[in-house]
């Protein structure tokens, strides 16, 4: 048996359109899932469904603005009439409005950034937790970052959102372990995405990736894979966790 095989899991991705989230559809599409390709506009999503229908899998684009709990609604009925019942929620849509000291950080910046990176994925959890019960069976995946595990002079709201995100997975794998749904944080380092632009393009973030043990930037492709493996069969006895992918940079001195 493979254990990472999703032969007829139905899968949604929030922030799939590109980046982490895209690679994580596409992977979870390789592997036999019907993913729902989501981000704000349907265009990009649509793009890459069409990208994963051409290789033979099987995805649909469904355009949700996570930080709209009516939205989040018609997500998920839209993925019930694409598919049915959702096997795999990975939680990857995130916001980060502002860069700076948090105590310059306006207010309306801070809350846009709690709510979308730790209260939008709760509103999708409850919205396909009915399925998951029903099955006694489902696998939850809350993309955070290993900026949750130290201090930012200028990320701060958002290592605080990311830090609670992982805590909001080992809450929920307690509450929701009994229904053997499976809740796990995984963790990217720094990865080439248009969303990290300013940490990867500047000479002083190329200074710092040469520092990594690994020598090199993340791609998504290096994300993927790790996902997957939360979400599939592989990683039945695993929930409550906090896994980094970053080639080696939180073990720095």
């Amino acid at each position: 048996m493979n254990p990472f095989d999703l032969t007829g899991k139905v899968a949604i991705v929030t922030g799939s359109s590109k980046g982490i989230g895209r690679g994580i559809a596409e992977a979870l599409a390789g592997q036999g899932a019907k993913v729902v390709i989501s981000s704000r506009k349907v265009e990009p999503c649509e793009e890459v469904a069409q990208a994963i229908r051409a290789k033979g899998g099987q995805a649909a684009a469904i355009a949700c603005h996570v930080g709209r709990q009516d939205d989040v609604a018609k997500l998920i009925d839209a993925t019930h009439k694409a598919f049915g019942p959702v096997d795999i929620l990975v939680c990857n849509a995130a916001a980060n409005p502002y860069y700076g000291p948090l105590m310059d950080m306006p207010d309306d910046a801070y809350h846009k950034t709690m709510d979308t990176n730790v209260l939008s994925p709760m509103w999708l959890i409850k919205g396909v937790l009915p399925d998951m019960k029903a099955k006694q069976d489902g696998a939850i995946v809350l993309v955070s970052s290993i900026g949750s595990l130290k201090g930012s002079s200028a990320l701060g709201a958002y290592a605080m959102s990311k830090a609670a995100m992982n805590q909001l997975a080992r809450n929920l794998a307690l509450e929701l372990g009994p229904f053997h749904v499976r809740v796990n944080a995984l963790l990217p380092g720094l990865v080439k995405t248009d969303f990290a632009k300013a940490l990867w393009s500047t000479p002083q973030g190329q200074e710092r990736i040469k520092a990594f043990p690994l020598g090199r930037v993340g791609e998504p492709e290096d994300i993927a894979p790790a996902a997957v493996y939360l979400a599939s069969p592989g990683a039945r006895w695993t929930t409550g966790q906090t896994l980094v992918v970053d080639g080696g940079a939180t073990i720095q001195g």
